[in-house]
C-alpha cells in the first residue's frame, strides 16, 4: 500500500514536472545568490499557479532567511524554498478524529467534485469506524441526487434524499432526525453549488447552518470547501466568494493528479487562510487523504 508521500508524489506529477524543471534549470544558472535569482524563482511559482502574491511572500521570507543563515551557495536555495512553503502551508497537520456526532456541509460550485468526495469521505470514516449518514441537500442541480446515491450505494450508507427541486432545509431537518435517531457519528450534507447570486447563496447556506444549529446543537460543525485544482487561479476566486458566504474551516482539494497548477494550494492557504484537510489523489473511492503540509512541499520537488 503506498504511503502518503508516494501517493502525494504520484498525484503532483504535473505540478512537479514543471516546477522541478523549472527550480533545476534556474539553479543550473545560478553560482551565488542574487537579485536575478529570486526574481526567476518569483516568476517560476507564479508560471504554477501560486499567484502573485504568494509568490512575492515566499520570495521576501526566503530572501531574509538566505541573509540569516548567510547562505550564498544557490544549490542551497532549494531546501530553504521546501521549507518556506511548508511555513506557509501550516507544517505539519495531524488527522485529528472527528467527534460524535459531527455535522459536515460541502460546498463549492458544481463541477468542483462534491459528489465524489462525498462519497470518498463516507469511505474514509466508515474505514475509521464511524457510522455516517449523508443528506443529498443539492435538490437543485439535475441528476445530483441520484449520482450521490450511487456513491452512497458504494459505501453502504443511508441518503436522506427528497425529490428534485424540494427545500433544502427540509432535506437536512430529516436528516438531522435519522442521523440522532439511528446514533450516527457523522452526517454528511450535500449543498447546492450556485454562484450565479451570491446573495441567494448565502441566504441558503444561513438557513441550512440555523437548521443544524436549532435541531442538532450537540454536534460540533464543520464547514468543507471543494476546490478544483485544475481551474488554478479561477478556484481561489470561487473560493473568496464562498468564504464570504460560509464560515469555511477546511478546503478538500480535487482532480489534483489532473493538473500542473497544484500550487493553488500553497496560495490558498495563504491568502484565505483555510487548511487544506483533505486531497484526492485519483477515481478510486480509496483516493482521498488527510492533507500533510511537509509531505506536500517535499513532494513538489522531490
Amino acid at each position: 500500500m503506498p504511503n502518503f508521500f508516494q501517493k502525494m508524489r504520484s498525484s503532483l506529477e504535473k505540478t512537479r514536472k514543471q516546477l522541478r524543471s523549472g527550480l533545476d534549470a534556474i539553479l543550473s544558472k545560478f553560482v551565488n545568490i542574487d537579485d536575478e535569482l529570486f526574481e526567476e524563482l518569483e516568476e517560476m511559482l507564479i508560471l504554477s499557479d501560486v499567484g502573485s502574491v504568494t509568490s512575492a511572500v515566499i520570495m521576501d521570507r526566503l530572501r531574509a532567511r538566505v541573509k540569516a543563515e548567510r547562505v550564498t551557495d544557490a544549490a542551497d536555495v532549494k531546501d530553504l524554498l521546501i521549507g518556506e512553503i511548508a511555513k506557509i502551508l501550516g507544517g505539519a497537520q495531524p488527522d485529528v478524529p472527528l467527534p460524535s456526532p459531527t455535522a459536515i456541509l460541502i460546498i463549492g460550485v458544481n463541477g468542483a467534485g462534491k459528489t465524489t468526495s462525498i462519497g470518498k469521505l463516507t469511505n474514509l470514516y466508515m474505514n475509521q469506524g464511524k457510522k455516517v449518514i449523508v443528506a443529498a441537500a443539492d435538490t437543485f442541480r439535475a441528476a445530483a441526487i441520484d449520482q450521490l446515491a450511487v456513491w452512497c450505494g458504494r459505501c453502504g450508507v443511508d441518503m436522506i434524499r427528497h425529490q428534485e427541486n424540494s427545500d433544502p432545509g427540509s432535506v437536512v431537518y430529516d436528516s438531522v432526525a435519522a442521523a440522532k435517531s439511528r446514533k450516527a457519528d457523522i452526517l454528511i450534507c450535500d449543498t447546492a453549488g450556485r454562484l450565479q447570486n451570491k446573495k441567494n447563496l448565502m441566504e441558503e447556506l444561513k438557513k441550512l447552518f440555523r437548521i443544524l444549529s436549532i435541531q442538532f446543537p450537540e454536534a460540533h460543525r464543520e464547514v468543507y470547501l471543494v476546490v478544483d485544482a485544475t481551474t488554478g487561479q479561477n478556484g481561489m476566486n470561487q473560493a473568496k466568494v464562498f468564504k464570504e458566504a460560509a464560515e469555511v474551516n477546511g478546503i478538500i482539494l480535487t482532480k489534483l493528479d489532473g493538473t500542473a497548477k497544484g500550487g493553488i494550494v500553497i496560495a490558498i492557504q495563504n491568502e484565505l487562510k483555510i487548511p487544506v484537510k483533505y486531497i484526492c489523489t485519483g477515481e478510486a473511492l480509496d483516493d482521498i487523504q488527510p492533507f500533510d503540509a511537509d509531505a506536500f512541499a517535499g513532494a513538489l520537488f522531490v
